[in-house]
Protein backbone atom coordinates (compact mmCIF):
# COMPACT_ATOMS: atom_id res chain seq x y z
CA UNK A 1 0.00 0.00 0.00
CA UNK A 2 2.61 1.93 0.55
CA UNK A 3 3.25 2.79 -3.36
CA UNK A 4 -0.31 3.79 -3.54
CA UNK A 5 0.04 7.48 -2.77
CA UNK A 6 3.02 7.95 -5.42
CA UNK A 7 0.86 6.08 -8.38
CA UNK A 8 -2.00 8.15 -7.43
CA UNK A 9 0.17 11.43 -8.01
CA UNK A 10 1.83 10.13 -10.36
CA UNK A 11 -1.58 9.43 -12.82
CA UNK A 12 -2.68 12.62 -12.00
CA UNK A 13 0.23 14.37 -13.05
CA UNK A 14 0.04 12.44 -16.56
CA UNK A 15 -3.98 13.17 -16.93
CA UNK A 16 -3.23 17.37 -16.29
CA UNK A 17 -0.41 17.01 -18.83
CA UNK A 18 -2.84 15.14 -21.07
CA UNK A 19 -5.50 18.06 -20.67
CA UNK A 20 -2.74 20.96 -21.11
CA UNK A 21 -1.76 19.30 -24.21
CA UNK A 22 -5.29 18.91 -25.84
CA UNK A 23 -6.18 22.88 -24.41
CA UNK A 24 -3.04 23.74 -25.93
CA UNK A 25 -3.78 22.88 -29.27
CA UNK A 26 -7.52 24.21 -29.26
CA UNK A 27 -8.85 20.67 -28.94
CA UNK A 28 -12.03 19.63 -26.44
CA UNK A 29 -10.03 19.57 -23.30
CA UNK A 30 -12.43 16.56 -22.04
CA UNK A 31 -11.17 13.81 -24.28
CA UNK A 32 -7.46 13.93 -22.45
CA UNK A 33 -8.27 10.62 -21.69
CA UNK A 34 -8.21 9.77 -25.43
CA UNK A 35 -4.35 11.47 -25.45
CA UNK A 36 -3.50 10.06 -21.67
CA UNK A 37 -4.55 6.86 -22.08
CA UNK A 38 -1.10 5.04 -23.53
CA UNK A 39 1.25 6.89 -21.05
CA UNK A 40 -1.04 5.86 -18.11
CA UNK A 41 -0.23 2.44 -19.82
CA UNK A 42 2.97 3.06 -19.46
CA UNK A 43 3.13 4.80 -16.04
CA UNK A 44 2.03 1.55 -14.31
CA UNK A 45 4.31 -0.32 -16.28
CA UNK A 46 7.06 1.45 -15.39
CA UNK A 47 6.26 1.81 -11.37
CA UNK A 48 6.07 -2.13 -11.99
CA UNK A 49 9.41 -1.79 -13.23
CA UNK A 50 10.92 0.57 -10.58
CA UNK A 51 9.21 -2.02 -7.81
CA UNK A 52 10.95 -5.28 -9.15
CA UNK A 53 14.37 -3.58 -9.90
CA UNK A 54 17.09 -5.23 -7.11
CA UNK A 55 19.01 -2.39 -4.83
CA UNK A 56 17.99 0.55 -3.10
CA UNK A 57 16.05 2.75 -2.69
CA UNK A 58 12.65 0.91 -2.80
CA UNK A 59 10.96 4.28 -2.25
CA UNK A 60 7.77 5.05 -4.52
CA UNK A 61 8.96 9.12 -3.65
CA UNK A 62 12.15 8.86 -4.66
CA UNK A 63 14.54 10.48 -7.25
CA UNK A 64 15.27 6.99 -8.56
CA UNK A 65 12.01 5.59 -8.65
CA UNK A 66 10.77 8.70 -10.56
CA UNK A 67 13.21 8.29 -12.75
CA UNK A 68 12.78 4.96 -14.05
CA UNK A 69 8.95 6.24 -13.82
CA UNK A 70 9.76 8.91 -16.45
CA UNK A 71 11.50 7.10 -18.91
CA UNK A 72 9.25 4.26 -18.91
CA UNK A 73 6.20 6.39 -19.23
CA UNK A 74 7.67 8.61 -22.20
CA UNK A 75 9.03 5.67 -24.12
CA UNK A 76 6.32 3.09 -23.41
CA UNK A 77 3.75 5.90 -24.08
CA UNK A 78 5.11 6.71 -27.27
CA UNK A 79 5.83 3.13 -28.61
CA UNK A 80 1.54 2.54 -27.30
CA UNK A 81 0.51 5.46 -29.08
CA UNK A 82 2.27 4.30 -32.46
CA UNK A 83 0.90 0.67 -32.31
CA UNK A 84 -2.53 2.03 -31.60
CA UNK A 85 -2.62 3.96 -34.60
CA UNK A 86 -1.61 7.44 -33.40
CA UNK A 87 1.64 9.85 -34.10
CA UNK A 88 4.60 10.76 -31.91
CA UNK A 89 5.58 13.73 -34.05
CA UNK A 90 9.21 14.97 -32.68
CA UNK A 91 7.89 18.24 -31.16
CA UNK A 92 5.28 16.14 -29.23
CA UNK A 93 7.78 13.44 -27.97
CA UNK A 94 10.67 16.90 -26.77
CA UNK A 95 7.32 18.08 -24.76
CA UNK A 96 6.35 15.46 -23.49
CA UNK A 97 9.48 14.15 -22.48
CA UNK A 98 10.49 17.55 -20.58
CA UNK A 99 6.94 17.94 -19.17
CA UNK A 100 6.68 14.50 -17.63
CA UNK A 101 9.85 14.88 -16.55
CA UNK A 102 9.09 18.00 -14.63
CA UNK A 103 5.64 16.52 -13.22
CA UNK A 104 6.94 12.81 -12.42
CA UNK A 105 10.78 13.62 -11.08
CA UNK A 106 9.58 17.11 -10.07
CA UNK A 107 7.20 16.41 -7.06
CA UNK A 108 10.04 13.64 -5.96
CA UNK A 109 13.00 16.39 -6.28
CA UNK A 110 10.26 18.56 -4.19
CA UNK A 111 9.49 15.64 -1.25
CA UNK A 112 13.33 15.23 -0.97
CA UNK A 113 14.04 18.64 -0.62
CA UNK A 114 11.45 18.98 2.60
CA UNK A 115 12.39 15.84 3.70
CA UNK A 116 15.98 16.51 3.90
CA UNK A 117 15.52 20.13 5.79
CA UNK A 118 13.19 18.15 8.01
CA UNK A 119 15.81 15.90 8.72
CA UNK A 120 18.41 18.48 9.29
CA UNK A 121 16.34 20.24 11.22
CA UNK A 122 15.49 17.62 13.94
CA UNK A 123 18.17 15.04 13.61
CA UNK A 124 20.28 17.80 16.22
CA UNK A 125 19.90 21.02 18.00
CA UNK A 126 23.76 21.93 17.17
CA UNK A 127 22.97 21.91 13.91
CA UNK A 128 20.79 25.22 13.71
CA UNK A 129 23.30 26.73 15.70
CA UNK A 130 26.09 25.84 13.22
CA UNK A 131 24.31 26.82 10.42
CA UNK A 132 24.11 30.53 9.17
CA UNK A 133 21.01 30.13 7.26
CA UNK A 134 19.01 27.03 8.28
CA UNK A 135 16.75 27.27 4.79
CA UNK A 136 19.74 26.50 2.55
CA UNK A 137 20.22 22.48 2.27
CA UNK A 138 23.61 23.00 0.92
CA UNK A 139 24.81 24.25 4.14
CA UNK A 140 22.60 22.16 6.22
CA UNK A 141 24.97 19.53 4.40
CA UNK A 142 28.19 20.64 4.82
CA UNK A 143 27.97 20.41 9.09
CA UNK A 144 31.16 19.03 10.06
CA UNK A 145 30.49 15.11 11.12
CA UNK A 146 31.66 16.61 14.87
CA UNK A 147 28.43 18.42 14.91
CA UNK A 148 26.33 16.28 13.39
CA UNK A 149 27.65 13.24 15.33
CA UNK A 150 26.76 9.98 13.96
CA UNK A 151 23.46 11.73 11.81
CA UNK A 152 23.73 11.21 8.30
CA UNK A 153 21.35 11.86 5.18
CA UNK A 154 21.48 9.99 2.20
CA UNK A 155 21.31 11.26 -1.20
CA UNK A 156 19.56 8.62 -2.62
CA UNK A 157 16.46 8.09 0.07
CA UNK A 158 16.96 11.06 2.43
CA UNK A 159 16.53 8.94 5.47
CA UNK A 160 18.38 9.35 8.61
CA UNK A 161 20.20 7.01 10.43
CA UNK A 162 21.41 6.07 13.59
CA UNK A 163 24.82 3.92 14.77
CA UNK A 164 25.57 4.58 17.52
CA UNK A 165 22.68 2.93 20.35
CA UNK A 166 22.49 6.09 22.23
CA UNK A 167 21.65 8.22 19.29
CA UNK A 168 18.62 5.74 18.80
CA UNK A 169 17.50 6.19 22.50
CA UNK A 170 17.08 10.46 22.07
Amino acid sequence: MRYLPAVIVDVVLVLIFAAIGRASHDENPAGFLLTAWPFLIALLLGHLLAALLPGRPRRPWSLLWGGVVWVVTVAGGMLIRVLSGDTAEVPFIIVATIVLGVFLVGWRAITALLRRRRAAGTSDAGIAEDVSDADDVSDAADVSDDTVSDDTVSDADVTTTHDDPEDQAR
